[in-house]
């Protein structure tokens, strides 16, 4: 069976971001409300339970990437009688995981008040808060959480997006509705719940009205258990290593420094996270694109492809950092005024980390596609070991941004130079020092532009509506026709407007 990628992309793409527009808006609001109706302890509550249950989905083990990506072969084959066994196979896996999450929760429910430095909200239950937080994850996992992941193999996540976009409005009605009129943040939670028992079922029903004879049945052969099982034992660590880095942040901060500083500190990241949130759409849009290009596709496309897509990256980062430097301060003092901002240091920081962080999530959507875990297995373990130690060090010396500069360090220095050697040469099969060239290019521009909007954009003092709205074109003209002035003739700027021309047509695009 040969996908239509270009279709579907484009499709997942469009859906993704009309999703993503919608997540960032409305947690913009919900964290507004908290703020203003509860307080920022509260805020900072939320951002450690999160964090609390991030580290508890490290029972999933990674099985949900090696699901994925065992789906690629058989449905590039149409071989369902192998896809059911591998649906009956995950079911199994997924009820298992929920289990061992909900014991693991319970278990460290003693550890709870030590990770909270100073005092809690008055009249919050931190037990009962927990437990309805943690039922929604452990209910995840056991009502047809396999589903999902045979709509992301077959390139359908505008499916998944689509029935967020209908839940999350329920959602949040509900929850404005639970803190504005009844001030009441276990019901906020209730909702929290309800709402993912509705995701799960809804993502269930679409799967199965478009699938309808993929069922979980049947078994696989031993010998294709354990291949699979040695790539979820290999994507562990991966997945370590990216809750310790997001979670271990925040789990550190509050245990050191307080909710309200974890308040203040998630109220830049989530402008920060909300951006990689887009980047990430793109990435599962055409990861299983990429996927089915390396086993039907030439290396010469693999690499005219890859090409491309990096430059595409680059541009947009580019641009997100323009707008970064320029934007966040002036909207932070707008959103939540000046006793909730930090200093510009924790911008610039940020900035660093996102550009790291993108470039890193970049290069393993290869990693992924490729199903190279196994080479890549010691690049999480050792960049979170380093991460936690300069965690702890660097947070009693400067503080929030000694957390920030740690995950630069470990990420800059170990997990992105790791995952660029593996892509290079296990999959392009290229020494990486012949990109360096073109990368260096792309970065000196970059970081020129941004020079110029810096430069312009200081001189401006306005309202701060007018202020944003203002520097916002600025970043948006200046930046984009730069970056088109220099690189309008070189092949991928012309292979990625053709794409785009192509998209816009409605066109497939040529395999």
């Amino acid at each position: 069976m040969k996908l239509q990628k270009s279709k579907n992309a484009t499709r997942n793409i469009i859906y993704g971001m009309l999703l993503k527009i919608y997540q960032m808006f409305m947690p913009f609001v919900m964290r507004t409300v908290i703020i203003y109706y509860l307080g920022a302890e509260f805020l900072g509550l939320s951002s450690l339970f999160n964090s609390i249950l991030q580290v508890l989905n490290l029972a999933e083990l990674g099985v949900g990437s090696a699901m994925v990506f065992s789906m690629y072969k058989p449905i590039a084959e149409n071989d369902k009688e192998k896809l059911c066994a591998l649906l009956n196979l995950y079911r199994k896996y997924y009820r298992i995981i929920g289990t061992l999450i909900l014991i693991i929760g319970v278990a460290i429910v003693p550890v709870l008040p030590k990770l909270i430095s100073g005092s809690l909200p008055a009249g919050v239950d931190l037990y009962i808060l927990y437990f309805l937080n943690l039922s929604a994850t452990v209910l995840t996992y056991w009502l047809f959480a396999f589903k999902n992941s045979l709509l992301q193999a077959y390139q359908r996540t505008d499916v998944v997006s689509k029935v967020f976009i209908v839940t999350d409005t329920l959602k949040y009605i509900l929850q404005i509705v639970s803190l504005i009129i009844f001030k009441d943040y276990y019901l906020y939670c209730i909702v929290l719940l309800v709402s993912q028992i509705m995701n799960n079922i809804m993502i269930a029903y679409g799967a199965k009205q478009r699938y309808p004879d993929l069922e979980p049945k049947g078994h696989l052969p031993k010998a294709e258990q354990k291949i699979i099982n040695g790539k979820i034992k290999d994507l562990f660590t991966t997945k370590l290593a990216t809750t310790l880095l997001s979670s271990g942040d925040t789990l550190v901060i509050s245990a050191m420094l307080g909710l309200i500083m974890l308040a203040m500190y998630q109220n830049y990241y989530y402008l920060i996270s909300a951006v990689l949130g887009c980047f990430t759409i793109i990435h599962t849009a055409i990861t299983a694109g990429i996927g089915n290009s390396l086993i039907v596709d030439t290396m010469e496309k693999v690499k005219q492809t890859f090409n491309m897509l990096f430059f595409g990256i680059l541009w947009l980062l580019t641009f997100c950092v323009g707008c970064f430097l320029s934007l966040m301060q002036p909207f932070m003092e707008m959103w939540v005024g000046n006793k909730l901002m930090l200093k510009d240091e924790i911008v610039i920081l940020l900035v660093i980390y996102f550009c790291v962080y993108e470039l890193t999530q970049f290069f393993s959507v290869y990693k992924e596609a490729a199903g190279i875990w196994h080479q890549d297995r010691f690049r999480p373990l050792i960049c979170s070991i380093i991460n936690i130690v300069l965690n702890l060090i660097f947070v009693q010396k400067w503080g929030v941004y000694g957390v920030v500069l740690a995950t630069i360090i470990s990420s800059g220095c170990v997990s992105l130079p790791w995952v660029i050697h593996n892509v290079f040469k296990y999959i392009l099969k290229e020494n990486p020092a012949a990109y360096l060239q073109k990368f260096l290019k792309y970065v000196l521009l970059g970081i020129l532009i941004n020079i110029l909007i810096g430069i312009i954009t200081a001189k401006i003092h306005l309202s701060i509506i007018m202020d944003l709205g203002i520097k916002l074109i600025i970043c948006i003209s200046v930046i984009n026709i730069v970056w088109i002035f220099f690189f309008r003739k070189t092949e991928e700027f012309i292979e990625l407007k053709n794409m785009i021309t192509r998209v816009l047509q409605g066109r497939k695009k040529h395999e």
